[in-house]
């Protein structure tokens, strides 16, 4: 039986929710929910001026066991451009922070770690409003990915691409299957499918959809991506 996972993707709005108020307690909760055992976060910083972290991390890590994925830097920022991995259960064994080119600052992370005695290369990413910028942040992507050893991949993040012909899903597709998930945005009433999950041919994603509840529609403006990951060695 191959090792399955909990893996998902949320951009968290800075903990912005749908009445405007920020409430990272509810937040928080809506990861609890979740039960993610990989999470990847999008908006966790704030954004303008200096960039300061908004989650409660020592919380997270005590009441829900995730623990954030080091990015040895300084400063109140508790993401590289806004992106966080949280990992329960896991080795960490090497992280490398991406810039990546585009009209604004956009960034990703690649993580290798090990779960459940397996090898996992994981990216975490949240991309430009252009389609050139997209498209430029995902060839980017695909060479730093191509100067390191293989290990199985997921990659996952707020992609802001709806289009299935996109050009940035064909740069993508030659390190990852392209799969078409549910809509997760706008959170009430879902029609654009940004938020994704994509996994390499040594992983088998079951069950890939929104985590759809009420809290989740309320808390921010992105719905939560989710997915089970089966690691086929």
């Amino acid at each position: 039986m191959p090792a399955e996972i909990t893996v998902a993707s949320y951009n968290i709005h800075k903990g912005v929710g749908r009445d405007r108020r920020r409430d990272l307690g509810r937040t928080a909760a809506v990861i609890a929910e979740i039960g993610a055992d990989i999470l990847a976060l999008q908006e966790v910083d704030t954004r303008f001026g200096t960039r300061k972290g908004l989650l409660d991390l020592d919380a997270l890590q005590r009441d829900l066991d995730l623990v954030a994925v080091p990015l040895d830097q300084t400063g109140p920022a508790h993401g590289w451009h806004g992106n966080l991995l949280l990992v329960r259960k896991a080795l960490v064994q090497q992280v490398h922070k991406l810039i990546l080119p585009g009209f604004e600052p956009r960034g990703a992370m690649v993580t290798d770690l090990q779960i459940n005695g397996q090898a996992l290369r994981v990216v975490n990413t949240h991309l430009g409003l252009l389609p050139s910028s997209r498209s430029a942040q995902a060839r980017a992507i695909v060479a730093a990915l191509a100067q390191l050893p293989e290990r199985p991949l997921l990659l996952m993040g707020d992609l802001n691409e709806w289009a299935r012909d996109a050009a940035m899903f064909r740069t993508l597709s030659s390190r990852v299957s392209i799969l078409t998930p549910p809509p997760s945005f706008p959170a009430r009433f879902p029609l654009l499918r940004y938020d994704r999950i994509f996994s390499c041919d040594r992983g088998r994603l079951l069950d890939l959809a929104p985590h759809d509840s009420a809290l989740a529609r309320s808390a921010s403006d992105h719905l939560p991506m989710r997915a089970r990951l089966q690691l086929l060695g």
